[in-house]
């Protein structure tokens, strides 16, 4: 009997151990105030990644990506640090980006006469028409003053298609948590990054149509040449109401041996062909140096979505306009 006990606790040992070597946490930190820097970005270098949750915190695992040797960490207003594998640390801080931080949007409350406006989502109920995010994945679209007024964003509306009429009753349950990030309009596409407050809030199966988020507290106003406003997926909420830490591919065993398949998520941004310019554009943030991407032939001239049409995402506002 004392043997096998022996051999249980051993057992216990190396489980508990191999959990600690296996998957390790590491803390993303202003390297000023060592404050945690939410939602930033990891990236391993070779179109893998992953994002830190709300707290700054993520895992990463020596076993399960065994041949990353360095992660890219970033994070808005900060500058990019590599950190190698072998020596993580618990704690990365990051330095504070002196080019960015001119950026930092502090926006004083307008005074004066306004009125609301909206600029009508565009939206559809075809599954078969609406853009299938995948972890990390991006689209952004063009919004201008409007009638060349002072303009506040008060609202965002986001047409989204959340398959709840194709599901069975208490199937296909999920909560995915989207951030807004905005940005300056260089010539007609995504320019540099405008620094506000992360806009992060989360959408689930209950809802659909169009998902309005207010953000008249950010105190966003569009500047005379316009700016582009995305919205970007960082993954699934768990049951904390927290950023899991999701698999960015599945692997499936094929003919020609395992096949990475990007994770995909819900709900699904239908895109529309209602709308007589372009002004969509997307990109993945762990692929192809980040670059900006007009949804059109240019990008993918096999897309159902492009070959009929469906080239933007019809994201609309609800607008504050100012007289003066």
């Amino acid at each position: 009997m004392k043997l096998i006990a022996s051999k249980y606790l051993l057992c216990v040992l190396i489980l508990f151990f191999t959990n600690i070597i296996v998957a390790q946490t590491i803390s993303i930190m202003d390297g000023l105030n060592r404050e945690s820097i939410p939602f930033a970005t990891i990236s391993f270098g070779n179109g893998l990644g992953n994002f830190a949750d709300d707290d700054g915190k993520f895992s990463f695992s020596k076993e399960k990506y065994s041949d990353v040797d360095t992660l890219f960490i970033s994070a808005m207003g900060y500058v990019e640090k590599a950190v190698l594998t072998a020596t993580l640390p618990k704690e990365v801080l990051l330095k504070p980006s002196v080019a960015q931080l001119n950026e930092v949007v502090v926006s004083a409350p307008k005074e004066g006469k306004f009125r609301f406006k909206k600029q009508k989502p565009k939206t559809n109920t075809d599954l078969f028409a609406s853009w299938l995010p995948t972890v990390e994945s991006e689209v952004a679209v063009l919004f201008k003053r409007y009638e060349d007024m002072p303009t506040q964003i008060s609202k965002l509306l986001l047409p989204i298609n959340a398959e709840s009429k194709y599901k069975s009753k208490g199937k296909g349950k999920f909560a995915t948590i989207f951030r807004v990030n905005f940005y300056k309009n260089n010539n007609g596409s995504p320019g540099e990054s405008i620094c506000y407050e992360n806009v992060v809030f989360s959408m689930d199966e209950k809802e659909d149509k169009v998902f309005e988020l207010d953000i008249l507290d950010k105190f966003i106003y569009v500047p005379e040449n316009g700016l582009f406003i995305s919205i970007q997926v960082l993954g699934y909420e768990n049951s904390k109401g927290r950023l899991a830490q999701t698999k960015q591919y599945r692997e499936i065993k094929t003919a020609r041996g395992i096949q990475k398949i990007s994770t995909s998520f819900r709900p699904l941004l239908p895109f529309t062909n209602e709308l007589p310019m372009q002004n969509t554009y997307v990109r993945r943030i762990f692929l192809n140096k980040k670059k900006w991407q007009i949804f059109d032939k240019s990008y993918n001239a096999k897309s159902k979505l492009i070959q009929t049409g469906h080239r933007n995402y019809g994201m609309g506002a609800e607008f504050k306009v100012y007289e003066n």
